[in-house]
C-alpha cells in the first residue's frame, strides 16, 4: 500500500535538477506491521471515525488522510472481491441448469406413453388450454361490444351468439379460428352487413374450414416436405440449382436441375400457359433473430412488416404452436392477399401453411407454401391471375450486435386469365414484381424504421419543432399507421369499383369506394392511376420527397410554398425519414401536413396526409395517436423492368431476381418509372352512399391535373 506524501513548491533560482526532483511525488509503502494492525482493524470495522483514524495514525506513525486512504482502498478491493465470487457461483448455476435443461429436452424427445405408445400429455398442454380458453372468452367480449355498437346503430337489439359449448380437449374446438362458429354448424350473428361490413369486423370474406384430425396430419405432411425442399434450395449450389447470372450477378433457378430434385407429375395449375418465376436474394437486417421469427409467426405484426406486400391477412387455424415455450415447430395455416402498389396488377390471393422450425442454434427456417382447401377455389374464381406459391421463405441466421443474416426465396406458378397490363408486362414477367429481393428489401427498410423507433429516446439528433423523445414515437406511429392506410386504399378486399379513361391518351382511373379505416360509419373514395415517366425511380423519388418543388405538382397548393418545420429520420438513406410541412402564403393556419418517403431497392413510396394543429401538437406531446382520422393520398414509384439493371432475361416466362443488396438510389440508371397517384376522398357519412357522377369528375379532375403537372416539371409531356 503506497501513499504519495506529495511535495512543496520551490524558488526558482535553485538547482533545475533539485527543482525538478522536489516537484516529483514522493510514496510511503507501509510495514508489514502497519498492514498487520490495519487489516485487524479493519475486520472490527470497516468504517472507522476520525477519532479512531486519529488515533491509528499516532499509533502506527502515519497520517490521517493516510489511514482514511488505506481503508477506502481496502473497502472497495473487498467489494471486487465479492463482486468476483458471485459472478462465478451465478456462472456455475447458469451452467448447471442449461444443461439441465438440454437434458431435459433430450428426455422429453424420446419419452413415449405406456398406454398408447404416443407422445405423453405434459403440463404444457393444460397451460395451453388455459391459454386458449382465455383468448376465446376475450373473443366473445369483443363479439359482444361490436354487437351492442350494431344495435345503436340500426336501432333494433341485436341476436348473440348460442351460449358456448363446454370445450373438450382438442386442439380444433379450442383454436381462435374455431371460435367463428362455422367450424361448430352454428349460425352467424345476424348483423346488417350495410352499417356494419365484415372488413371492420376483421372477418375473413369467406368461411372458415372445419378442419379435421386427417387434414392437420395432412398439412404437417406437406409442411415437412416444403420445409425440406427450402433447406435444400437454401444450401451451397451443390446440386446446380441456382446459375448466376451476367451481369449483375444475380441467380436464376436452374429448371432442369430443380426437376431432377423436385420430381413432381404436373404442375399444380394444370395448364400449359404457366409461367414460373424463382429467385433467391440475401442480406443482413438490423434485427435479431428471435424478434424476427417472433414477427413471423404473429400474422398481424407480419402484415404491418410488409404493408407496400402484403395487403390482407389472416390466421385460419393454428396447427401447432410449438416446443416447449418455443416458436420451432410452429404450424399456421394462413389466408393472404399479396400486392404491386397498383391498381393495374391483380392481387394474388392463396391460402397458404406456414412452417417454423430452428435448424441450430440461432438457426431459423419459415417456409411458406400454398395449400389448397377443398370447396374453397370458388372465391378465387373471378381473379384476373392464379397462383400456387412452391415452397418459399427464408433462412434467418443471427448475427453479432443484434443482426440477423437473412436469406429469402421466393417460387411461384402463375397463370394469368387475362393479359397482363402493358404498364407492369415488363416488371411481372421479369420476376422483380413478386420476387425475393423485393421482399427483402421491404424487411430491410422496416427492421431499420423499427430499430429507429426502438432508440428514439436515446438519439442526439436535431428534431425539430418536436419536444420530447415520447413525441418522436408517438409521430412514427401516425406515420406508419398514414403509410399502411394507403397502402391498403390501392387494391381494397370489397367495394363497390369503377374505371373511367380520360383523354386521347387514356389514363386509366380505378376507383373504389369502401368504409374507412380510421373512421366509423364513413364512407372513402379510393382512385388510383398509373403512367410510365422515361426517367430514372431515384429522381422522380427525389422530385416528390422534396418540399422546394412540392409546388409544382400539388394541384391542392395553389402552388403555394411550403415549409418543413419538422424532420424524423428513419433509415440510413436520407430519402426515409418523416416531415411535417406549413403551407405558407395560405389562409388555413391551422393545417398541417404529415408526411412520409420510403426507398428501397425495389422502389419507393411518398404519402402525406393534412392534419389540423392541434392533433399534431398531441401528438409531439407524446400522447396517443390512434383516434386521429388520416385520409392519405401519395404516390408509389417502382422501376419499369425493362432495361438496365433492373431488368433480367425472359425465357419461357421465368424469372429471377439478383441477390445483390445496392445502394437504393444506385439502381435504375436508364430504366424508366411506374408512378401511381393514389388520392383519398371522404365521400359520405353513411354506409349506403354510391359513387355519383359529380364524385367521379371531381376524382378524375384531380388526378388529370396532378398527372399533367408532373409531366410538365419533369418535361414528360409527350410521354
Amino acid at each position: 500500500m503506497e501513499f504519495s506524501s506529495g511535495g512543496g513548491g520551490g524558488s526558482s533560482g535553485g538547482d533545475p535538477h533539485d527543482a525538478s526532483e522536489r516537484r516529483k511525488k514522493r510514496y510511503h509503502r507501509h510495514t508489514a506491521n502497519q498492514i498487520q494492525r490495519l487489516e485487524s482493524m479493519f475486520k472490527e470495522c470497516a468504517h472507522p471515525d476520525e477519532k479512531t483514524r486519529n488515533q491509528l495514525s499516532r499509533e502506527l506513525g502515519l497520517h490521517p488522510r493516510q489511514i482514511k486512504f488505506w481503508f477506502q482502498n481496502r473497502r472497495t478491493q473487498m467489494k471486487a472481491q465479492h463482486e468476483r465470487a458471485d459472478n462465478c457461483t451465478l456462472r456455475a448455476d447458469n451452467d448447471r441448469i442449461r444443461c439441465e435443461n438440454i437434458a431435459m429436452r433430450e428426455a422429453l424427445r424420446n419419452v413415449i406413453c405406456p398406454s398408447c405408445g404416443g407422445p405423453p400429455v405434459t403440463e404444457d398442454s393444460y397451460f395451453d388450454e388455459q391459454k386458449l380458453r382465455m383468448e376465446n372468452a376475450q373473443l366473445k367480449e369483443e363479439l359482444d361490444r361490436v354487437s351492442s355498437i350494431a344495435a345503436k346503430y340500426m336501432g333494433r337489439p341485436i341476436s348473440q351468439l348460442p351460449p358456448v359449448q363446454p370445450i373438450h380437449v382438442s386442439s380444433l374446438d379450442l383454436s381462435m379460428a374455431s371460435f367463428g362458429g362455422h367450424g361448430h354448424g352454428m349460425p352467424c350473428p345476424s348483423l346488417d352487413l350495410d352499417l356494419l361490413p365484415r372488413s371492420s369486423l376483421g372477418l375473413a370474406p369467406f368461411p372458415l374450414a372445419n378442419i379435421s384430425d386427417a387434414d392437420k396430419a395432412l398439412m404437417a405432411d406437406v409442411a415437412a416436405r416444403a420445409m425440406d425442399e427450402l433447406i435444400r434450395l437454401l444450401q451451397d449450389n451443390e446440386m446446380m440449382l441456382w446459375i448466376k447470372s451476367a451481369p449483375d450477378g444475380g441467380e436464376l433457378l436452374n429448371l432442369e436441375s430443380y426437376e431432377r430434385a423436385f420430381p413432381r407429375p404436373n404442375s399444380h395449375l394444370k395448364n400449359p400457359g404457366v409461367r414460373t418465376e424463382a429467385s433467391r436474394s440475401s442480406g443482413v437486417v438490423t434485427m435479431n433473430d428471435l424478434a424476427l421469427v417472433d414477427m413471423f409467426v404473429n400474422s398481424n405484426k407480419w402484415m404491418e412488416l410488409f404493408p407496400a406486400i402484403v395487403s390482407r391477412e389472416r390466421t385460419i387455424e393454428v396447427i401447432s404452436s410449438g416446443m416447449l415455450g418455443s416458436h420451432s415447430g410452429s404450424l399456421q395455416l394462413m389466408y393472404g392477399e399479396l400486392q404491386v402498389l397498383s391498381a393495374l396488377v391483380p392481387t394474388r390471393k392463396l391460402y397458404f401453411l406456414r412452417f417454423v422450425q430452428q435448424i441450430e442454434a440461432g438457426s431459423w427456417a419459415i417456409v411458406d407454401v400454398s395449400y389448397d382447401i377443398p370447396n374453397q377455389e370458388s372465391q378465387f374464381s373471378s381473379s384476373s391471375c392464379k397462383s400456387h406459391r412452391l415452397p418459399s421463405g427464408c433462412l434467418i441466421q443471427k448475427m453479432p450486435n443484434g443482426y440477423s443474416k437473412v436469406t429469402w426465396i421466393e417460387h411461384w406458378e402463375v397463370e394469368d386469365k387475362s393479359p397482363v397490363h402493358r404498364l407492369y408486362r415488363d416488371l411481372i414477367y421479369s420476376g422483380l414484381a413478386f420476387g425475393a429481393e423485393r421482399w427483402l428489401s421491404n424487411l430491410q427498410r422496416m427492421c431499420e424504421r423499427i430499430a429507429c423507433l426502438m432508440v428514439a429516446g436515446n438519439s442526439n439528433r436535431e428534431l425539430g419543432a418536436i419536444p420530447s423523445p415520447e413525441g418522436t414515437r408517438s409521430m412514427m406511429k401516425l406515420a406508419q399507421r398514414m403509410v399502411n392506410n394507403l397502402c391498403a386504399s390501392i387494391n381494397p378486399s370489397s367495394g363497390q369499383q369503377l374505371t373511367t379513361l380520360i383523354g386521347s391518351n387514356e389514363l386509366e382511373v380505378r376507383a373504389t369506394l369502401h368504409s374507412s379505416a380510421d373512421q366509423v360509419n364513413r364512407m372513402v373514395l379510393s382512385a388510383a392511376a398509373t403512367i410510365w415517366l422515361p426517367v430514372p425511380p431515384h429522381a422522380v423519388f427525389n422530385f416528390f420527397r422534396d418540399e422546394r418543388t412540392r409546388p409544382q405538382w400539388d394541384v391542392l397548393s395553389n402552388q403555394n410554398p411550403v415549409q418543413e418545420i419538422a424532420h424524423i429520420a428513419n433509415g440510413s438513406h436520407p430519402g426515409n425519414c418523416i416531415s411535417v410541412l406549413r403551407a405558407l402564403n395560405t389562409s388555413q393556419n391551422n393545417m398541417l401536413i404529415l408526411q412520409e418517403s420510403c426507398l428501397d431497392s425495389s422502389g419507393s413510396l411518398v404519402v402525406y396526409c393534412p392534419v389540423d394543429l392541434p392533433s399534431i401538437h398531441l401528438a409531439m406531446s407524446g400522447e396517443e395517436t390512434s383516434f386521429i382520422p388520416l385520409l392519405p393520398s401519395g404516390f408509389t414509384i417502382s422501376p419499369d423492368g425493362s432495361s438496365g439493371p433492373d431488368s433480367f432475361p425472359v425465357g419461357g416466362g421465368d424469372g429471377a431476381s439478383t441477390s445483390s443488396n445496392t445502394d437504393p438510389a444506385a439502381r435504375s440508371l436508364s430504366s424508366g418509372s411506374l408512378v401511381t397517384v393514389v388520392f383519398q376522398i371522404l365521400v359520405s357519412n353513411t354506409q349506403t352512399a354510391r359513387i355519383s357522377p359529380e364524385t367521379v369528375n371531381t376524382v378524375n379532375n384531380l388526378i388529370s391535373n396532378t398527372v399533367h403537372q408532373i409531366k410538365a416539371a419533369m418535361n414528360c409531356s409527350s410521354s
